[in-house]
Parts: C-alpha cells; sequence; structure tokens
C-alpha cells in the first residue's frame, strides 16, 4: 500500500500543498477494521479503522494514473456498503475542506461536516495529532460523518 499513498499524495505538491514525508498506513502499527484495494495489482486502497465504535476512513488513495475513472468512488461506496452490511450507522474522515478530491469528492459521496460539539474522544484526539503534524498549515481540515440509512445523492452509486 505505501507506494500507492507516496504516489497519491505527491498530487497534493501539485496543488500548492506540500504535505511532509507519510508513513504509509500499513506501516503504522494500526490494525484495520477493513480494506478494500482496486485493481490487480493494486491501483488504490480504501483503509478502514474503528473510531468510537464505527468504521472511519483512515486513508483512501489512488494513484494519479488511474485517477478520474470512479475507483476512488467505487472504494468508498464498497466500504460504506461493507460497514452497514455489518451493522454500523455511520462512516466518518477527517479531509481537506477545499481540495477538489477530499471534501468536495467526500460531500458528492452524501458525507457531511460534522459539528465539533459532535465529535467524539477518539475524532478529537486525531484532528489534534493533525494539527501536530502541520496538516492545518495546509489547508483548512474538516470530519465528515456519512449516516448509512440515508439515501445516496442523485449520481452516486449505490
Amino acid at each position: 500500500m505505501g507506494p500507492i499513498e507516496v504516489e497519491a499524495t505527491a498530487r497534493f505538491s501539485e496543488y500548492g500543498m506540500p504535505l511532509a514525508a507519510i508513513v504509509p498506513t500499513a506501516e503504522r502499527g494500526e490494525m484495520p477494521l477493513s480494506v478494500h484495494v482496486a485493481g490487480d495489482p493494486p491501483v488504490g486502497f480504501l483503509w478502514m479503522t474503528l473510531v468510537c465504535g464505527q468504521p472511519h476512513v483512515e486513508e483512501l488513495a489512488v494513484v494519479p494514473s488511474e485517477g478520474r475513472r470512479g475507483l476512488g468512488r467505487a472504494l468508498l461506496e464498497s466500504a460504506c456498503r461493507w460497514a452497514g452490511a455489518a451493522g454500523y450507522r455511520t462512516v466518518t474522515l477527517c479531509a481537506f475542506r477545499d481540495v477538489p478530491w477530499n471534501g468536495p469528492f467526500y460531500r458528492s459521496a452524501g458525507f457531511v461536516e460534522l459539528d465539533q460539539a459532535r465529535w467524539c474522544p477518539e475524532l478529537v484526539a486525531i484532528r489534534a495529532t493533525e494539527r501536530a503534524n502541520g496538516l492545518d498549515d495546509v489547508g483548512p481540515r474538516v470530519v465528515m460523518v456519512r449516516r448509512l440509512d440515508e439515501a445516496r445523492p442523485s449520481g452516486s452509486t449505490r
């Protein structure tokens, strides 16, 4: 998964948002709740963890050469279907509010910004770590949630 993340993260630099070197998700020593993979060999993945008892998208990455083909959306929808079938009510994630393939993309997939007053303690800790790592210096960050029992916006897959 590491090479996919490194290549996908480089896209932020092209957008004027240089991000510090990342430690690939799979090398952080965290056990995933669920992992979804696109391609053979893999060209994208979505890694979910459990945050406050609900699935949280830790990472969604697609190599830029495979971008704009619906792979990210397919991975996201696959993960949300899996979470719903497993009995979860919501999926959360953190994103750059204004980067087209972050906040606006997730909004188009049915995610909405979650008011800070509704963040669980683990989301508070995640955002504190992001701030400490300088992500807020790169661009505005938001916590988003998708309720799994609600209808999806038109144009999204189910």
